[in-house]
């Protein structure tokens, strides 16, 4: 997630400041950026740049601030308001799909504040339909189908799911017996439905959700061990709650197509990797990629994990987990973009 934070007064910007050393501590935070005044002229821009904006101001010049460029929940950024003294994060916007709640409770106990969530299925201790696809990283074929099925939801009615028999999906069973929110669901079973789809349907609504593609990008020290590099990859997808059945691709520099513990890994999870050309990490750009001088010295290319994962993940993919490195593995995370 990129976040920018916004401040309009001495104490704001001093709250700005703090949190952003927190965050950038935090390897599911690919960047934090700070901005002080100049509300007006900042705000469009953030809006289009960032997946969140907290904004440390009075929650009416904020309002005021956004109102003109709201257009979707499936689109439009997670935004908090917080108090110059810190003492509330307020989910205001793109609550869900944005992020937006999870993200305040992240930030409320980081400064030790109180989160103010205010969305139906959440106050009532309910799965909403966009928070489940939220969390496994699937998109959502009509967004205006949402509102039906979490009412359906808060009602108590029973969903039915169908997915293929081929597919593999632990990873929604178990986050269907983990999860501590409820959700009534049956299950059906059917080769028509593609592999990596679940069909959600109710009184003759029907909503699609399609996995996005989950690449984790791997770099490492030559003759690393299988184990070091499996811990690597599962200590990354523990921070993000993601299940290893979810995962689509491994993806690496092509120097690394011999790499023993990377093919192992490979064949132990059953998941294909993709080893990229140098040639294209030469050429990839992306201001979210952190840019190592030593592999430059070496390759000829900033960097393995990131740039190998985004190029798999496909044009316009992000960052879901910035580089971090495990005992001389390195890992990061990419999504695609739909």
């Amino acid at each position: 997630m990129k976040i920018a934070i916004i401040s309009v007064s001495d104490k704001g910007k001093d709250l700005a400041s703090k949190l952003k050393e927190k965050l950038d501590d935090d390897s599911t935070i690919i960047r934090t950026d700070l901005y002080h005044k100049n509300v007006r002229k900042n705000f469009p821009i953030l809006f289009n740049e960032y997946d969140a904006i907290i904004a440390i101001m009075a929650s009416g010049i904020l309002i005021r601030s956004i109102a003109s460029l709201i257009e979707s929940k499936v689109t439009d950024p997670a935004i908090l308001n917080i108090d110059d003294n810190g003492n509330f994060v307020i989910s205001t916007l793109s609550g869900h799909l944005g992020g937006a709640n999870k993200l305040t409770h992240k930030i409320a106990e980081l400064i030790n504040a109180t989160p103010v969530i205010t969305t139906s299925t959440d106050v009532n201790k309910r799965l909403g339909i966009d928070v489940l696809a939220k969390d496994l990283y699937l998109s959502i074929d009509d967004s205006k189908e949402i509102l039906f099925f979490n009412k359906a939801i808060l009602d108590e009615k029973k969903l039915n799911f169908k997915i293929n028999p081929d597919g593999n999906f632990d990873y929604l069973f178990d986050y269907l017996n983990n999860v501590t929110l409820e959700m009534d669901v049956s299950f059906d079973y059917s080769k028509e439905v593609d592999a990596d789809e679940i069909h959600v349907a109710l009184d003759g609504h029907e909503i699609i959700l399609k996995e996005r593609k989950i690449v984790v990008g791997i770099g490492c020290r030559r003759g690393k061990e299988f184990e070091k590099i499996q811990e690597g990859l599962f200590k990354s997808i523990d921070e993000l709650n993601i299940h290893k059945s979810r995962i689509n691709m491994l993806a690496s520099a092509e120097i690394k197509k011999d790499e023993a513990g990377i093919l192992q890994l490979s064949k132990e999870l059953d998941i294909p990797v993709n080893f990229v050309e140098i040639d294209k990490l030469k050429l990839f750009e992306s201001r979210d990629v952190q840019k190592s001088d030593f592999v430059y010295s070496k390759f000829g290319i900033y960097g393995v994990c990131e740039p190998s994962a985004l190029i798999t993940a496909g044009f316009d993919s992000k960052l879901i987990y910035k580089k971090t490195s495990y005992d001389g593995v390195t890992i990061s995370i990419a999504l695609s973009k739909y």
